[in-house]
């Protein structure tokens, strides 16, 4: 079973997001997601966190958040737990990243940007400022089948979203 961070750095409305363009056989090609990557053996998350932000944008956090964690289930990629964080406080100057393109997106243009619709349910949480949640989000190739919040099925409505 795989660990993760991800991290949404927050700056005057916006979130540095990365266009996963540049790996090989990578999971997240073509998609924008934050920044993070896999915990290495004897990391906390926020061991991992503090590094892949380094490593992937030159920053150092000086203040951060963990906000909940995601546990993914894929018929492809195996079942994963991310520890979800968002970021408000840093120093450094960025540098380019060697997995894809960083851009500073507005929060409200996020959701239209092409991502894992798992990540579509996290980002709402996010911006509604929930509490610590748990969320479990099961995926049949590239399509999200089930959601579960906090022990709750979400159920898809006909727009396509999800809810309680």
């Amino acid at each position: 079973m795989k660990n993760s961070v991800l991290c949404y750095i927050e700056q005057a409305g916006h979130y540095l997001m990365l266009c996963r363009n540049r790996k090989q056989q990578d999971e997240n090609a073509g998609k924008w997601i934050g920044v993070g990557g896999k915990m290495e053996e004897g990391e906390s998350p926020d061991d991992c966190l503090l590094r892949e932000v380094r490593e992937e944008t030159g920053f150092s956090l000086s203040a951060f958040r963990f906000r909940g964690l995601v546990t993914f289930v894929s018929d492809c990629y195996g079942t994963e737990y991310m520890h979800l964080f968002t970021a408000d406080g840093f120093q450094g100057e960025r540098i380019a990243c060697d997995e894809g393109d960083l851009a500073w997106i507005p929060k409200e243009e996020v959701p239209s940007l092409p991502l894992w619709e798992g990540d579509r349910i996290f980002l709402q949480l996010l911006a509604e400022e929930a509490p610590f949640f748990l969320l479990k989000l099961v995926y049949r190739g590239d399509a999200l089948t089930a959601a579960t919040l906090n022990g709750h099925p979400l159920h898809r409505k006909e727009d396509g979203t999800w809810s309680l």
